[in-house]
């Protein structure tokens, strides 16, 4: 479905670069059916020789013609954006956003007509094709629109529907997430030279073991707890290194986290009305 529809980029940066990299390694989309757009003259030559697609810095001539518009601007410029691009869009184009905090409502009341807009929240680690996308859709969009939402953020991981109202828990948890494994990898790391191996190969360890222990839950589809409990040995080494974590309260602290930075999302300025 995707090879036939005309997709332009607003804002490509890392992630939208991620994103069409993505779609032109997977053969999800053509190259010659594929534009950006970026914010300064300097970014254009980068776009060029990276992706080499046709890159512009006017937002209202990029959106012109196309069929999937992917705006991929930080939440603060999302206002401006959607009213630039506004007069131009037609209800034949799908609008997706990846702004944190920015609801599809926000979106549709800054547009003119009944344009379907998708919200999406992706996280970092797409840039290297394993990611993690939970996608909701505005009052317009149906169920071909999703399937062409989904289709986009499968080529750079795995992607899931869920209610717009748990959009800002996403946000604390798997969008957020990768900075909580960063500082838990780096705290196991540090171990590891603590105890004598070189770093380079403590980090190895550690980072590999998180990836692991990852593959194991997606895979063999068992609760974390089960895991877990294969590993821990009766009267083994395991068991007390799990008692110095609760005993430091790792479990409450995380879940703690996800809710801050959940709270953080719904209160930031200007992307609720």
């Amino acid at each position: 479905m995707l090879k036939e529809k005309r997709i332009g980029v607003i804002g490509v940066g890392k992630l939208g670069e991620a994103l069409v990299t993505g779609l032109l390694e997977r053969g999800e989309a053509e190259r010659g059916n594929i534009a950006g757009s970026v914010k300064h003259q300097g970014s254009m030559d980068r776009v060029r020789d990276r992706l080499r697609i046709e890159v512009t810095l006017d937002n209202p001539l990029l959106v012109r013609g196309k069929d999937i518009i992917l705006i991929a601007v930080k939440p603060q410029n999302m206002d401006g954006v959607v009213r630039e691009i506004a007069p131009v869009l037609t209800p034949q184009q799908l609008v997706l956003t990846v702004a944190a905090s920015v609801t599809t409502a926000f979106v549709e009341n800054r547009l003119e007509g009944p344009i379907p807009v998708i919200r999406a929240m992706p996280n970092t680690p797409c840039v290297l094709n394993v990611g993690m996308t939970v996608l909701c859709g505005g009052r317009n969009a149906g169920p071909d629109h999703l399937k062409m939402a989904e289709d986009i953020f499968k080529a750079v991981g795995r992607t899931v529907f869920l209610d717009e109202s748990l959009m800002d828990a996403v946000t604390g948890l798997s969008a957020s997430g990768p900075a909580y494994i960063y500082v838990i990898i780096e705290s196991l790391a540090e171990a590891g030279v603590k105890l004598g191996i070189p770093r380079d190969v403590s980090t190895l360890l550690a980072a590999q073991t998180m990836l692991g222990a990852s593959k194991m839950v997606l895979e063999l589809k068992a609760h974390p707890a089960l895991l877990k409990d294969m590993v821990t040995t009766p009267a083994g080494c395991t068991v007390d290194g799990l008692l110095e974590l609760e005993e430091g309260k790792l479990r409450v602290t995380l879940i703690k986290a996800v809710v801050k930075a959940a709270e953080r999302a719904r209160e930031l300025v200007g992307s609720r009305t």
